[in-house]
């Protein structure tokens, strides 16, 4: 039964988001999360992070002694909230040998990289170093070796027994979720319309977003001539999170997601001519010639 869910839900991020943008690590690193690692790696692209991006990055200063213990140190609070284990955070970081500082990972001037708290995916420094961190916040990790990669080498500059430091600076952090927080939402069957309709079920009270922003939420989807709903993407607790630009996602999406605020709820019936076009989407069950509703929860916005 879960299955079945759960591969509707795919189906459903798939066909809503025609091109799906999820956030990962870019700029000088490919430090995205492979599912092949070992539990509690955090991939780094020993070819392409060695030297830094042009862009302002920041420094990380060099402990007085190699840290036997995790030793977390906020540089900037950041506001809004803490991130809490199974919240999903995506961060920019600079990472350098504490013996030294000779630097060997970043992502700075890149894409945020996500990093979802206590699923062991990432080395145990961050799992707990990242605990309490808030959107816009900047803290340094230092890191011991048994907290990182313990006595294997990780790349040609992290050797064994290597104690690690980082400044990991928070640009947003997206609450987990569960069914249980899915909203209970009616929508009124109606004619097809020639124009996208939004109504504000709910203001958010965070950041704005924006178009050529990336965006995090959950959304249901319903028919438009009905209201019957299609499905939703609350039941697989992770969020979708995409670019609003152009060829991005659905662009009755692009178009109506922007102008809402973290927090908030917005309904958007989008004209077939936006959505997926006379021929509907059978495996969405949209007939042809068929309006799409989406009712859309903001999580977070960068």
């Amino acid at each position: 039964m879960h299955r079945h869910r759960n591969l509707r839900t795919a189906r459903l991020v798939a066909v809503v988001l025609a091109t799906l943008l999820i956030a990962s690590c870019g700029g000088d690193s490919a430090s995205s999360v492979d599912a092949t690692e070992a539990p509690g790696e955090l991939t780094l692209d020993t070819v392409a992070s060695e030297d830094p991006l042009e862009v302002d990055e920041p420094a990380v200063e060099i402990p007085s002694e190699i840290p036997t213990e995790l030793v977390i140190t906020d540089l900037v609070e950041g506001t809004g909230a803490a991130a809490a284990t199974g919240d999903t955070v995506y961060v920019y970081y600079v990472g350098v040998l504490s013996v030294d500082g000779t630097r060997f990972d970043g992502n700075f001037g890149g894409d945020p990289f996500p990093v979802t708290l206590g699923q062991g995916r990432v080395i145990q420094g961050w799992d707990e170093g990242l605990i309490g961190i808030k959107a816009g916040g900047r803290r340094q990790l230092d890191i011991p070796a048994d907290l990182a990669y313990g006595d294997q080498a990780a790349g040609d500059k992290i050797t064994p027994g290597s104690a690690l430091s980082f400044v990991v600076e928070a640009i947003a952090v997206v609450p987990t979720t569960s069914i249980t927080d899915k909203p209970d939402v009616s929508v009124d069957g109606a004619d097809a319309v020639d124009e996208l309709a939004i109504v504000d079920l709910a203001v958010g009270d965070g950041a704005k977003v924006e178009t050529g922003m990336t965006a995090a939420f959950h959304l249901i989807a319903y028919r438009g001539d009905t209201g019957e709903e299609l499905d939703e993407t609350w039941s697989s607790g992770e969020p979708v999170t995409t670019t609003l630009v152009e060829g991005g996602a659905l662009a009755g999406l692009v178009e109506g997601i922007p102008g809402m605020k973290v927090g908030g709820r917005r309904e958007i019936r989008i004209p077939y001519a936006d959505a997926f076009g006379e021929a509907g989407q059978t495996d969405l069950g949209l007939p042809e010639k068929t309006d799409l509703v989406v009712v859309v929860d903001l999580l977070a916005a960068f």
